[in-house]
């Protein structure tokens, strides 16, 4: 007997879904059956990811949304709702390093910490906030699941906010795990390893791959579509009983990078 995963009668959000990561979850979890709701600050990246789901005879929708900016957080969540009568599936995938890099912590200023700790930590609490709200209300459950990083299971030298901000993501979900969970509703974080992510990427030499390859037990790198797969998992009902858990995919590199000299790199 196979094993499926049906998603059909499921819609989802995925904030960040114009690129890297959110759009690989988007097109997995439309590839399991979900209406998926693609949400980014870009309007030609959202349509970019929704016109190539839509290629693939998947149901998706593109939200344009600032999530730096409040009101555009309910009216993003309010339009997925609209579009689809409903919402079952949100992944916050939104933040970065906030396009200011990282550098020694004594060398960090106010700007730059309240920079990294918003786009990372407080935005995704206030997308969750939206997103419980409207799956409490309809009493149906559902699955939230917030993209944090393998640099919070080590020391992160050079990204102390970055590092910081996606560790209190993980304490938010498990948080959120716990009050939610009656309704039951579904709270987990993904926490990738160094992925080559558009902003990622161009600050990386050929040096720091061959070294972050070489220190991780299985030689190689998080790929885009495996994080797909496992929001698809997460977010089905083969995962029913998991909650307020930290699932690390980052190819088993949380064993290998605590090492003296090693200046860790974000997702």
């Amino acid at each position: 007997m196979a094993i499926e995963i049906d998603l059909s009668d499921k819609a989802a959000l995925v904030t960040g879904g114009g690129a890297g990561i959110g759009s690989e979850i988007a097109r997995w979890l439309a590839r399991a059956g979900a209406a998926v709701a693609v949400a980014d600050v870009r309007q030609e990246k959202a349509d970019e990811v929704r016109d190539s789901i839509l290629g693939e005879g998947g149901r998706a929708v593109s939200v344009v949304a600032d999530c730096r900016d409040d009101p555009q957080i309910v009216g993003m969540v309010g339009e997925v709702v609209t579009a689809f009568g409903g919402l079952d599936i949100a992944v916050n995938n939104i933040g970065n390093t906030a396009g200011r890099g990282g550098g020694p912590s004594v060398g960090l200023d106010g700007d730059h910490w309240r920079d990294i700790v918003n786009q990372n930590l407080i935005l995704t609490a206030l997308c969750a906030k939206e997103e419980a709200a409207v799956l409490l209300a309809q009493g149906r459950g559902g699955v939230i699941l917030n993209v944090s990083s393998g640099e919070t299971t080590r020391p992160s030298p050079y990204l102390a906010p970055y590092a910081a901000s996606k560790a209190g993501i993980n304490h938010l979900t498990q948080s959120l795990a716990v009050e939610l969970g009656p309704a039951g509703i579904r709270v987990m974080a993904i926490a990738p390893g160094t992925t080559l992510t558009e902003t990622v990427k161009p600050a990386f030499s050929d040096e720091l791959v061959a070294a972050i390859t070489e220190s991780n037990p299985l030689r190689r790198w998080t790929e885009f579509d495996e994080l797909g797969r496992l929001a698809v998992f997460l977010a089905s009902d083969l995962a029913r009983c998991i909650t307020g858990q930290f699932i690390i995919a980052d190819a088993g590199a949380f064993l290998s990078r605590s090492r003296p000299g090693w200046s860790g790199q974000g997702q």
